[in-house]
This record gives structure tokens, C-alpha cells and sequence, in this order.
């Protein structure tokens, strides 16, 4: 976490010359964040190597975000010949740690962060591409590529036809933009009022798809346990503010899409470890496992129930070992 020796170059040339830069986080991607103080001022740069990750979605879609209302950060200075990009400093109260802190606050939270998918979803879709099945088979077999291999487990045909099965219980819906990492650990809790109370992070990839997709990613979170209750009693939310939506359908598609995203990072996971070498990802197959298999009993995912009992022993759902 070494800031790039272009950084300070770089602050100077936007009036933030001298500041200390101070390692902040990293994430799956090849991005890196620093906070950077300048007296009493502070902000975050990114780090985002050109040659590995390409900025100008970020910046597309935090446009659109802010545009309509919602709390993105604003870049205040950019170069992507670089890499770098200063954004608006949401400072560290993310909600996953906020809730451990403090768990009387998550009715509130959650219905926030609910209430801002359904805003969001009230507007068009912006400029992207859809979220269509080419591209949800594609990551489902994320999980055939990389997860089966690693536990030692073949490929067994059928895999591509039972996803095929579901598919058109997932195209009804109108599509919306789907920012597919929306969860505990990329939300921060700002003080405003609103829909700006949430501050949205990790939005790089979003596409136009289906509205149950977020909604699926921020109840069924691997890194933080939702009760079924609470995960329950936010469908109902979201489809209470979104009435011309058909509630049995947008149900049957939640479930699609919750094992999709699931099964999908399963393979994700896998392939940060096996091909990365981030060691720490396979500890987190023991809760995907079980959201999987909570998600298949589900009577919406029979095909791929079948496909998984047929070939994906049990032996083979305890996650990759990881060797030394």
C-alpha cells in the first residue's frame, strides 16, 4: 500500500501539495485507496492502474448517481492517463462495522438502503449494458471454471441448460441500473438527510438488469448475516413503493438472482485465490455454501437444485483448502 510516485505530483498540480498521504483500503480489483490530508482537509485517491482497470465507468455512473439525487462520491480531480483520482471523502462510518457496533441502528439502515434502490430503480436505466442471460451465464460459470477445478470436482454436463431454464423468469421485468455490489461494506452512513443518508461506493460495473439483483445483493450479504425476517420484511418494502411491479414474479426472479450472485462468487472467489493468491478469499466458501444451499431449496431453482445434487457432492461444498 505504497502510494504510486506519481501521487504527489499529482495533489500538487490540484491544490493539494504537501499532503500526507495515508494507506486506506484495497479491494479484489487491482484499485487501491489512500486518504489524503491536507490540513484540515481531507479526501480519497484511487488508485486504479490504467493498463489493469478502466475509470471512465466510475466516473459515468457517479454522474448519473449524483445527477438523480443520490449520494456518489464527486470526483474533485482526475487523470487517467495516471490512474489517480481524488474523490469526496465519505469518511469510515461504513455500515457493516456500524451495525456490529451498534445493532439497534440496522431496521433503520436497511430500510434505507431500501428506500434508495427504489428511488433509483424509479428512473431509467443510464447508459450501459444489459445485464442480459449471456452475461449471468458467464458468471455463473465462474463457478464451473475455477470453483470445481480447485475442489477437484469435474464439470458434468447440463451445468448451461438448467441456468437456461430460468432465464426468462428473470427478463419480465423492466431494466433498471443494477450497481451489483450493493451491500453492507459499500455503503457509508453520512450525516444528510434522505436519500442522501447513504453514500454509494463500488458502482464501476453496474449494468441495466433486473431490480431484484441489488435488492438480492444487499439481503443475502456474505460478509454479515441478515435474519429471514428482516431479509423478508424488505422485499416487502421495496415492493410496497414499486407497485406496477408483479410481486410473485419479482419474488421468483429475487430467488433466480440470489443464487446466480452466490454461485457466482463461489467461482470469484476461487479464482482471486487460485490464480491472485489472496490466501483469505476461501475462508469465506462456508457462509456462501450455506446461502447456496438455502437458495437452491428454493422451488424457483429446481434445474439448477437438480444439476448441483447430481454432481456437486456434499464433500465438494465445504470450500477450497487452502494450502500453504
Amino acid at each position: 500500500m505504497t502510494p504510486p510516485d506519481t501521487a504527489p505530483a499529482f495533489l500538487a498540480r490540484h491544490g493539494w501539495g504537501g499532503a500526507e498521504i495515508r494507506p486506506l483500503a484495497g479491494d479484489a480489483s487491482f484499485r487501491r485507496y489512500f486518504r489524503v490530508h491536507h490540513g484540515p482537509r481531507t479526501a480519497v485517491l484511487m488508485d486504479a492502474p490504467p493498463e489493469k482497470e478502466d475509470s471512465r465507468p466510475f466516473l459515468a455512473i457517479a454522474d448519473h448517481l449524483t445527477g438523480l439525487g443520490f449520494a456518489a462520491p464527486r470526483a474533485l480531480a482526475v487523470d487517467l492517463d495516471a490512474g489517480l483520482i481524488l474523490l469526496e471523502d465519505f469518511g469510515d462510518a461504513r455500515v457493516g462495522p456500524v451495525l456490529a457496533a451498534d445493532p439497534t441502528r440496522e431496521q433503520q439502515v436497511y430500510e434505507q438502503a431500501v428506500d434508495i434502490l427504489a428511488a433509483l430503480h424509479a428512473h431509467p436505466a443510464a447508459d450501459v449494458r444489459p445485464y442480459d442471460e449471456t452475461e449471468l451465464l458467464r458468471e455463473a460459470r465462474l463457478f464451473a471454471d475455477w470453483y470445481l477445478p480447485a475442489v477437484g470436482c469435474p464439470e458434468a454436463p447440463g451445468f448451461d441448460a438448467a441456468w437456461a431454464a430460468l432465464w426468462p423468469q428473470v427478463a419480465a421485468a423492466p431494466p433498471v441500473l443494477v450497481l451489483r455490489d450493493y451491500h453492507a461494506d459499500n455503503l457509508m452512513i453520512l450525516d444528510r438527510p434522505g436519500l442522501q443518508a447513504l453514500g454509494l461506493l463500488d458502482f464501476q460495473d453496474a449494468l441495466a438488469g433486473h431490480p431484484a439483483y441489488d435488492l438480492a445483493s444487499l439481503l443475502q450479504d456474505i460478509r454479515r448475516t441478515v435474519s429471514p425476517a428482516l431479509e423478508a420484511a424488505m422485499i416487502d418494502r421495496y415492493l410496497g413503493q414499486r407497485p406496477g411491479l408483479d410481486a410473485e414474479s419479482f419474488r421468483t426472479a429475487y430467488d433466480i438472482l440470489a443464487a446466480q450472485r452466490n454461485i457466482k462468487i463461489l467461482g470469484v472467489f476461487t479464482r482471486l485465490y487460485v490464480r491472485d493468491g489472496k490466501a483469505h478469499y476461501p475462508a469465506w466458501h462456508p457462509r456462501l455454501w450455506a446461502l447456496v444451499n438455502a437458495d437452491l431449496a428454493r422451488p424457483a431453482l429446481a434445474p439448477v437444485a437438480a444439476w448441483f445434487d447430481a454432481h456437486v457432492p456434499a464433500a465438494t461444498r465445504r470450500g477450497v483448502q487452502v494450502t500453504a
